[in-house]
Order: structure tokens, then C-alpha cells, then sequence
């Protein structure tokens, strides 16, 4: 227990700064904390002599699991034993301001996690202080500065940055420009692509942290919204490109029902389009019509060995519908199609599907200000699988401050080309007690029945239970107070 006692203990520290720091403060806590158990897998083997041959060419061990042979040994996978995660992550994100400078402000945002189970490591835990955010911001008139560690969020994916961001806006509408540059993080993660626990590929990895700098230009008028970006990505220990992109957007709306959005992005370093997608939607008093379009095309970092299975992008074309035919329901509905291109590989002994297809419907009914219930399906048949599931919710907030909720849910997911066919069944509930602006706390609980459907000794049950608990701390100079009781005249000139 040192370990979670001393990453608390930091984040309390920072609670009791922050009121003599600035004169302006802002600290939310954040605890939550989930016990799971589950069953895994251990891989075992047998001398090939005990392995037994099946009509159907395959191999059986002599407890009844299905085995993969070589020479002199026949591999396979048994239930392993029931293991416990006791997951527990403490976050603190503060803003402080106030400093005598106007437009000066200081943002923090760090977290600590653990797990308190058994010795499985749960992802995510190591390491078991992160930094998420922290940045000093100096605002005036149309000019912005940023430096220290913060979030590059665009069509080219999320980047964190170790460095300085400058952005310059001529209004509310009109004209913007930004550029940054400094060290880069792993892409969608808050940690450098250096660390030990983003080394799933030991000699790949980059020795050095990578440089990165970009640039950004916009336009945001009445009805059109436009913005471009580059961005580059160098490894300084061998001054090669990591990556090298550049992105473009845009939303016109010609209409004051009608709009259109599209975007793409392009790899300069490979020389081939990313990806791109395009959507057309109209907006009446009732219903929100959505079609479109899409191109996803797998992107891959230099420095990794991904690239070279040229992985092949899918075009995808859809359609979304929402209606309110009645006041408090609300009904959905979606569907999509998708196509590979051409992998350009051969299976002269197997039909390979290249396409699919994904479609949703549901329906949320507020019965009452008090309850509301929603029910949804969900299906899809694509290259490998498919699947169809069912889920359902109800909730009550019989006071503003106090909600309850219960849902389920079901999945099947047949496999082609192999077995293991999974039908899964999810049900629990949740609480949450808002006490005031200042506090909040919930707890939940899930249970999750899965079977997997096999011909073999490995059909074992991977049943999991998981209950969780939270807890929202919120300090600051600004958050809104309970008004005082109406003042008691005792005398004296009014």
C-alpha cells in the first residue's frame, strides 16, 4: 500500500498549494477505483506421441484440447487460473491564475495509478506517474502562447508536445495562424515513444525522442470553416523522418438546414492519400438526415516495421437518420458499407471476403422528467466475423443530486475460418450521488457471462464481475457558493 499512499499523497499536495499559489484557483480530484476478476489462458504442451489424430486431420491432446504440432511437440492453450485486478488511478487537474500579469495562466493535469490485485500487472499502471498536461498560457488581445507539455488534437491524430505553441487569431471570425515545435510524445498516448512500457519492439524502438514541428492555418467565416496543417516528425539520432503529413478541412453550410463537412490527410513521406471522409446533412424541426462517405487508410510511423505488410485502406459509404416523432423519444437508425481494395495477395484455396457491412437502430424515451429508458440492437458481417448484440438501460433521478440506473446487453460473434464462437451476456446497475458543485461520488456494478462455443476441452466459461467506485473532488476561488440567509435587521440606521 506505499506506493498508491505516496501518488496520493502528491496530489493532495498539489490541493493545498493551490490557494496560495495565485489568487485565482480551480482543483478537481478525480479517484476511482474497480475490482475484476477473470480467467486467462496458459500456453501448455505434450510430447507429439500423446497428441491424437482427429478424421478431420486435426490434433486432440489427451485431455481433449485442440493442439498444434511440429516435430516433437503438439502446443496448446488451457484455462488458466482466476486472477484479480484491483485497478486504482487518482487524477489532478488544476488551473491556476491571478499572477499580477493579465492573461497569465498556469494548467496542470497528472495522474497516479495502481493496481492493488494480484501480481497480473494491469495495463496502463506502469509507469505509475504520469504527467497528462502542464503548460504555462499567456493570452492577450488575439495572441496565444503556450510552453511546456500540451495536446495537439486534429485530423492528424492527437499529439502530445514537450515544447511551445504559438497561435495568432485576428477575431471571433476571421483569420488564424499557429505554429509549434518542441519534443514530441507517442502518438495518442502521454508518454515519449522512449519509454519502456511503449517497447513492444525492443530493437525498433527510437533510441532518442523525436522532434516535432508544425503548422496550422484557419478560417472561420458565417458559412465556411476551412483549416490546413502540416506537421513533421524527426528523429534526431539519425536526422531521418519519423513522419512527414499534412491535413485539410472544411465545413460549408450554404443552408441554414443544410451542411456539408469533408477533410483528408495525406502522407508526404510515403507518398500516398491518407485518410478522407466526406458527409452531407439536413437538419428539419423533427429529424437530422446524415449521409457520407469514407476512406480509412492505416498510418504507420518510419521508425516501425508496420509499413512494410503494405496494409490497404477501405472505402466506406453511410447513412444516419434521428427522428423525434413524439415529444420525449428520440429514434435512430444507421448503416453502413465497406470494401477493401485489392490486398494484391494470393489464396488459390480460400475465398477471402473483401467487403461488409455494420447497421444500428435504437430508441431513448424520456417517460418521465424523472425516468428514462433505451433500447438499441446492433449487427455486422464483415471479413473473419460478425456479430449481433442487444442492449438496454433504464434510469431514475427521483432528486437532481441522486441518479439510478440498470442495464444489459448481449453479443454473439460467429467466426469464419477458425472456432471459438463467442456469446456474451452484460448486466449491472450504477449510482450517482451529486452532494453539491463541491463533490460527487459513484459506485456500479457489472457482471459479464461470456461462453465460447468450441468442439474441444478449451469451451471454458470467461465470466467476469466488476464493481467500481468513484470519488470528484472540486476546490476553487470561483466555483459557486450556497447564498447566505437573508439578512436579520437588530437595530441601528437602515
Amino acid at each position: 500500500m506505499r506506493r498508491p499512499a505516496m501518488g496520493l499523497g502528491v496530489l493532495l499536495v498539489l490541493a493545498a498549494l493551490a490557494p496560495v499559489s495565485a489568487q485565482g484557483y480551480r482543483l478537481r480530484l478525480d479517484t476511482r477505483m474497480q475490482g475484476v476478476s477473470w480467467r486467462g489462458l496458459e500456453a501448455d504442451s505434450v510430447p507429439l506421441a500423446l497428441g491424437e489424430v482427429q478424421p478431420d486431420g486435426g490434433v486432440l491432446t489427451p485431455d481433449g484440447h485442440a493442439a498444434s504440432c511440429d516435430e516433437r511437440w503438439c502446443h496448446y492453450f488451457r484455462a488458466g487460473s482466476v486472477l484479480r485486478g484491483v485497478p486504482l488511478v487518482s487524477q489532478a487537474d488544476l488551473t491556476m491564475w491571478g499572477f499580477g500579469v493579465p492573461g497569465l495562466r498556469v494548467r496542470a493535469n497528472a495522474r497516479y495509478g495502481t493496481d492493488l490485485g494480484d501480481n497480473a500487472r494491469w495495463p496502463g499502471t506502469e509507469p505509475a506517474a504520469q504527467l497528462v498536461e502542464a503548460y504555462v498560457e499567456y493570452a492577450r488581445d488575439h495572441l496565444i502562447i503556450q510552453a511546456g507539455r500540451h495536446f495537439l488534437p486534429s485530423r492528424l491524430g492527437v499529439y502530445g508536445l514537450d515544447g511551445a505553441r504559438v497561435s495568432w487569431r485576428q477575431g471571433a471570425d476571421g483569420f488564424e495562424v499557429v505554429g509549434y515545435g518542441g519534443w514530441g510524445l507517442a502518438r495518442g498516448a502521454i508518454l515519449p515513444v522512449t519509454s519502456p512500457a511503449l517497447n513492444p519492439l525492443d530493437d525498433f524502438q527510437p533510441r532518442d525522442r523525436q522532434i516535432t514541428i508544425g503548422a496550422e492555418v484557419g478560417w472561420t467565416g458565417q458559412h465556411l470553416e476551412a483549416r490546413a496543417e502540416y506537421r513533421r516528425e524527426v528523429d534526431p539520432a539519425v536526422d531521418y523522418f519519423v513522419s512527414e503529413r499534412m491535413a485539410a478541412s472544411m465545413a460549408l453550410r450554404p443552408l441554414r438546414r443544410l451542411s456539408l463537412s469533408a477533410g483528408g490527410t495525406w502522407d508526404l513521406a510515403m507518398g500516398q492519400m491518407g485518410s478522407a471522409d466526406a458527409a452531407l446533412t439536413w437538419i428539419a424541426p423533427h429529424a437530422t438526415l446524415t449521409v457520407g462517405a469514407r476512406r480509412y487508410m492505416p498510418f504507420f510511423d518510419l521508425w516501425t516495421i508496420w509499413g512494410a505488410f503494405s496494409p490497404v485502406a477501405f472505402h466506406a459509404y453511410h447513412g444516419l437518420v434521428t427522428t423525434s416523432p413524439l415529444r420525449g423519444l428520440v429514434l435512430r437508425a444507421r448503416g453502413e458499407r465497406y470494401v477493401f481494395d485489392d490486398a494484391e495477395a494470393s489464396t488459390p484455396l480460400v475465398q477471402v471476403e473483401d467487403r461488409g457491412w455494420r447497421a444500428e437502430g435504437g430508441a431513448t424515451w424520456q417517460v418521465t422528467p424523472a425516468w428514462s429508458v433505451g433500447v438499441g440492437h446492433q449487427a455486422e458481417f464483415g471479413p473473419g466475423a460478425s456479430s449481433r448484440g442487444f442492449d438496454a438501460q433504464v434510469n431514475w433521478r427521483p432528486v437532481p443530486s441522486l441518479s439510478l440506473g440498470a442495464h444489459a446487453a448481449s453479443l454473439r460473434r460467429p467466426l469464419e475460418l477458425r472456432f471459438s464462437d463467442v456469446t456474451m451476456a452484460v448486466y449491472g446497475m450504477d449510482v450517482e450521488w451529486q452532494g453539491s458543485e463541491r463533490w460527487r461520488v459513484g459506485l456500479s456494478a457489472t457482471r459479464v457471462d461470456e461462453q465460447r462455443d468450441r468442439p474441444d476441452a478449451a469451451a471454458m466459461d470467461w465470466d467476469q464481475f466488476r464493481v467500481a467506485a468513484r470519488v470528484s473532488l472540486l476546490w476553487g476561488s470561483d466555483i459557486q457558493r450556497p447564498a447566505l440567509p437573508p439578512a436579520i435587521r437588530t437595530g441601528g440606521t437602515p
